[in-house]
């Protein structure tokens, strides 16, 4: 049961990295300057969203 319960968990965060990098990815220059974000951040975002959906 543990080891499901750590799998189900690193599924949710490698899908909430996936969701949030391509989200952002997607977006046009103009969209991410109006969030803050360049594109050398997209990585960390997703990274921390991913962090999030962990519960870290």
């Amino acid at each position: 049961m543990l080891l499901w319960t750590l799998l189900s968990k690193r599924i949710k965060a490698w899908n909430a990295y996936r969701s949030t990098y391509n989200a952002l990815a997607d977006l046009d220059i103009r969209s991410r300057a109006d969030i803050g974000v360049t594109w050398n951040e997209i990585d960390a975002v997703a990274r921390r969203a991913a962090l999030r959906a962990l519960g870290a």
